[in-house]
C-alpha cells in the first residue's frame, strides 16, 4: 500500500555545525557554500538524509540572499546556483528519485515580523530568489519560516507564478498564531487561492506543532497537504541556534504521529537519524 506520507529532509545549518562548517551569523549555513571544504560536508549532509528516507532535500539557500550577502563579497546568484547544483549532486549519487525543494525564507530574522521589509522590497527582492532558484532547476520553491502573512504572500505569489510547485510554511508562537500575532485561518484564506499546493508550520518546538496544524486541517479540509517540521533545541544570537538533544528520535516521532500532515521532516537542531525514524514509525 501506498503511504500517505512524504518525507521532508531534517535541518541543514545546525548539522552543518555538526560537522565543524563555520555557522557563525549573518551568514550562518550560507558559510558552507564559500569553500569546497564546506561545499563537500553538505553535500554529504543531503546524501545522508536521502539515505535516512527523505523523499525530498532542501537546498542550502535560507540565507543567500542580497540582503544577508550585501557588502561581504559574495554573490546571491552564484551562491544560490552553488547551493541548488550540490542538492543535485547528492541526488545523482544517491542513485534513486528524489526531490530538490528551493528554500525561500524570510528576507530578515525569521523570529522578527517588526522587521518584515516594505512591499517593494519584499517584491522585488523574493523576486530575484526566486528567479535564482528556478534558473538553477529546482523541482518546488518552499517558502519557510514565514512570521508573516504580508510577507509570505508576496513570495507565494512570486513563486506560484513561475508554475513550480509551491508550498508555504509557517513559524507560530506557543498559543498557535504566526509571529506577527495573525491567524493561519486568514494566511490559509489569503493563500490557498493563489495556487499554493501544499501549507504548514516549521521552526517551532515540536510539542507545539499539533495544534497549529489542526487549525489549518479546519480550514482547508482534509485532502489539502499539510507540512510539518519541528525544532529541537534554542536560538542563540552568535551562532544562530545551539543544539541539544532535547528530544530524541524517537520522541520526535512520538510528536509527529499526533500531527495531521501529510509532508513531514524536521527543522533546526534534528539529525538524519530523526528523519530515519520518521521513515521507519511513519512510512510503509
Amino acid at each position: 500500500m501506498k503511504s500517505k506520507h512524504l518525507l521532508l529532509d531534517g535541518a541543514t545549518g545546525t548539522e552543518l555545525n555538526r560537522r565543524g562548517v563555520d555557522t557563525g551569523l549573518p551568514l550562518w549555513s550560507a558559510n558552507a557554500l564559500i569553500t569546497d571544504a564546506g561545499l563537500n560536508v553538505l553535500r554529504q549532509v543531503h546524501l545522508d538524509y536521502l539515505n535516512a528516507g527523505a523523499d525530498i532535500i532542501t537546498t542550502n539557500t535560507f540565507r543567500t540572499n542580497r540582503r544577508v550577502l550585501v557588502g561581504k563579497g559574495f554573490s546571491a546568484h552564484e551562491l544560490t546556483l552553488r547551493a541548488v547544483a550540490t542538492a543535485r549532486e547528492a541526488v545523482a549519487k544517491y542513485g534513486k528519485p528524489a526531490l530538490v525543494a528551493g528554500s525561500l525564507s524570510t528576507l530578515e530574522d525569521c523570529y522578527r515580523p517588526d522587521l518584515v521589509p516594505p512591499d517593494d522590497e519584499c517584491h522585488a527582492e523574493h523576486s530575484e530568489r526566486i528567479d535564482h532558484l528556478v534558473e538553477a532547476g529546482v523541482d518546488l520553491l518552499l517558502v519557510e519560516t514565514m512570521n508573516s502573512i504580508r510577507e509570505a504572500v508576496i513570495a507565494a505569489k512570486i513563486a506560484a507564478s513561475t508554475g513550480l510547485p509551491t508550498w508555504v510554511t509557517f513559524v507560530c508562537d506557543k498559543e498557535g498564531r504566526i509571529l506577527s500575532g495573525e491567524s493561519l485561518t486568514h494566511a490559509a484564506e489569503l493563500l490557498r487561492p493563489l495556487g499554493v499546493k501544499a501549507l504548514g508550520v516549521n521552526c517551532m518546538p515540536a510539542h507545539t506543532i499539533a495544534q497549529p496544524l489542526r487549525e489549518l486541517r479546519a480550514i482547508c479540509g482534509e485532502d489539502f497537504p499539510l507540512v510539518a517540521y519541528g525544532n529541537i533545541g534554542y536560538v542563540d544570537d552568535e551562532q544562530g541556534w545551539i543544539n541539544t538533544d532535547s528530544t530524541t528520535p524517537e520522541g520526535y516521532l512520538q510528536h509527529a504521529q499526533s500531527w495531521p500532515a501529510q509532508i513531514i521532516g524536521a527543522c533546526c537542531g534534528s539529525t538524519p537519524e530523526h528523519i530515519r525514524k520518521l521513515k521507519q514509525g511513519l512510512v510503509r
